[in-house]
């Protein structure tokens, strides 16, 4: 089965909320590992708030993009913001410094079977078998 999903929000966390919901939703009916529907559900609020809050600032004119392409084994979850991109490294995050920042996209790379950061666009794969 071959699924393509392709949407924007605007950077408000309601409206972001809301579109999170209608697009896990959506994949309930393809995906009935609830634990990997829980794991979709994370990364999901991880880069797509972290695009409206780093990446676009809150400004509510620009938007986060997000394409899902699921296959029979796969679901690749692409987000892109409007912001000027960032470099990631995984090993620069130490949980012992207590910083704010950063956690998000280690636990996205955690939860992720590949991962992905190219300055503003975001690509996290899940296999699906």
């Amino acid at each position: 089965m071959n699924y393509i999903y392709k949407g924007t929000v605007c950077s408000d966390l309601e409206t972001i909320k809301n579109f999170i919901d209608k697009t896990v939703t959506n994949l309930d009916s393809l995906i009935s590992d609830r634990d990997l529907i829980f794991d979709i559900k994370v990364i999901l609020n991880e880069l797509i708030v972290n695009g409206a809050l780093h990446g676009n600032e809150c400004v509510s004119s620009k938007c986060v993009s997000l394409t899902l392409k699921m296959s029979q084994d796969k679901l690749t979850i692409e987000v892109q913001d409007e912001g000027d991109g960032i470099q990631y490294d995984p090993g620069e995050y130490n949980p012992s410094d207590l910083k704010s920042w950063g956690r998000g996209l280690v636990l996205v790379n955690g939860l992720s079977d590949e991962f992905y950061v190219d300055r503003n666009r975001v690509v996290s794969v899940k296999n699906i078998v």
